[in-house]
């Protein structure tokens, strides 16, 4: 199997999302977060990973849901994205994380063509994974917006 076709596949509410293995640094329980003051809503704080500060979204929140308290589930997935100019290593929050795996087939489907007014950017494609639908994020746009916002606070 190639990191290609690979993704880790993530859970929040009743959702499967899939993030691209390449884009995936470690996935860590959950730990203490130093908030802090003035930070968007999706903006939990920073953890330490390894002696380097790591920023840590909330997907519940950066995909306009209802927060949810942390669970014995809960994982952080330590991911690289390119921010604005250069990339950025962030955390994002998830309900649970489930596997490594590759979907039921190599091309994804593109996003539904809703309306004029539904924003898709930041979905990569659509999958399936055992008869269930995944959404795969495109994690650049999604974080990476998230980074430019994180700079400007």
């Amino acid at each position: 199997m190639s990191d290609h076709n690979q993704y880790v596949t993530l859970g929040v509410a009743e959702d499967i999302y899939a993030a691209p293995v390449s884009k995936v640094q470690e996935i860590l329980d959950m730990r203490p977060i130093s908030r802090l003051p003035r930070a968007p809503d999706n903006f939990l704080g920073i953890i330490d990973v390894r002696g380097q500060g790591v920023p840590v979204l909330d997907l519940r929140l950066t995909l306009g849901m209802e927060p949810l308290a942390d669970t014995e589930t809960t994982r952080i997935v330590v991911l690289c994205v390119q921010g604005a100019d250069a990339p950025v290593t962030l955390g994002l929050r998830a309900d649970r994380v489930f596997e490594v795996t590759v979907l039921d087939s190599d091309t994804l489907d593109p996003p539904p063509d809703v309306n004029a007014r539904w924003r898709d950017h930041c979905i990569l494609g659509i999958g399936r994974r055992n008869g269930n639908f995944v959404t795969v994020l495109d994690l650049d746009k999604l974080l990476g917006e998230g980074a430019r916002t994180l700079s400007a606070a």
